[in-house]
C-alpha cells in the first residue's frame, strides 16, 4: 500500500497520524486555539471551516489558513468545510463548496483538502484535479450522523473514492450497537488487506465507537482524531490521551515492552 508524504509526516506508516480540529467561529478564537496547540503533540492539523462565521469572505478565509501555516511551518494543514449533510454546522451551495475549495487549493496556504465523496463524481474529480496540480493532497470522505452502512457498503464507497483518485479515503459512520462498530471494523480490514492501495481512515463515531478511534491502525485506519478544546464530532478523545494510548498499543504489537 502507498503512502502519503505531506512535510515530514507520513501517513500509513508507523503510529495512526493523530489529527486535531480548530473549530473557533471568529478568527481570534481561531488563534486562541492555535496558540493552545503550540505545546501540543499532534500531527496534522484539521480546519473544520464550516464552522467560520465569515466563510463567504475567501480572502479572509485564505489569511488564516496562511497564519497557521506560518505558526505550523511543519504541520500538514487540513482544510475542510464539512457540508450540513455530512454532519457540518453549514448549509452551503455545491458551487459555493467548489469555489471555496478551488480557492484555498489555489492559494497554497494548505496542504490537505478534505472532498466529501456525495459531492457528485465529475465535481470530486474536478477538485481532486486542481489540487493535484497545485501539489495539495486529497482525502475523499464521507459521513454517516444515522448509522453503519453493511460491511459491503463501506467498502465500495472506499473504493469509489481510490478509483476517484483520492490520495487518502476516509469514511466514518454512527454505531446503534456494538456489532455495528465490529462491522466497521471488519470492513477497514477487508479494504485494507484486499483492495486498498492508499492510505484509509475508518472510524465508527459517539463513545460507542470510541474503540475504533485508539484500536483502528490494529485493522488498518492510518489516521485517527482528536481534540484539545473542542471536539469536532462524537466520541473524540483528548489527544494527549489519544497519544499515550496509540503509542502503548503500537509498541505492544511491534512486541516491544
Amino acid at each position: 500500500m502507498n503512502t502519503v508524504i505531506i512535510k515530514d509526516v507520513e501517513i500509513g506508516q508507523g503510529l495512526p497520524k493523530i489529527v486535531v480540529p480548530v473549530v473557533g467561529q471568529t478568527e481570534s478564537q481561531l488563534l486562541d486555539e492555535i496558540a493552545i496547540l503550540k505545546n501540543i503533540d499532534f500531527d496534522v492539523l484539521e480546519w473544520r471551516a464550516d464552522h467560520f462565521h465569515a466563510i463567504d469572505h475567501i480572502d479572509k478565509v485564505i489569511n488564516i489558513a496562511q497564519k497557521m501555516t506560518q505558526t505550523f511551518p511543519k504541520i500538514p494543514i487540513l482544510f475542510t468545510f464539512r457540508s450540513a449533510t455530512e454532519g457540518g454546522v453549514k448549509a452551503i451551495t455545491k458551487e459555493a463548496y467548489i469555489r471555496l475549495n478551488k480557492a484555498l487549493i489555489a492559494s497554497r496556504s494548505i496542504d490537505l483538502i478534505d472532498v466529501e465523496l456525495f459531492t457528485g463524481d465529475t465535481l470530486v474529480q474536478d477538485i481532486i484535479d486542481t489540487a493535484h496540480a497545485h501539489q495539495v493532497a486529497v482525502i475523499v470522505s464521507n459521513h454517516d450522523f444515522e448509522k453503519t452502512p453493511p460491511k459491503e457498503i463501506i467498502i465500495n464507497r472506499l473504493c469509489k473514492m481510490q478509483q476517484l483518485g483520492a490520495d487518502i479515503a476516509k469514511i466514518a459512520v454512527m454505531p446503534q450497537s456494538t456489532t455495528d462498530v465490529l462491522t466497521l471494523l471488519a470492513a477497514t480490514a477487508d479494504m485494507t488487506n484486499n483492495y486498498a492501495h492508499l492510505p484509509i481512515v475508518t472510524m465508527s463515531m459517539s463513545a460507542l465507537g470510541t474503540i475504533s478511534r485508539i484500536a483502528g491502525s490494529t485493522f488498518g485506519s492510518a489516521m485517527t482524531f482528536g481534540s484539545v478544546q473542542h471536539a469536532s464530532a462524537p466520541g473524540q478523545l483528548p489527544v494527549t490521551v489519544l497519544r499515550q494510548i496509540l503509542q502503548s498499543l503500537y509498541q505492544q504489537e511491534n512486541g516491544y515492552k
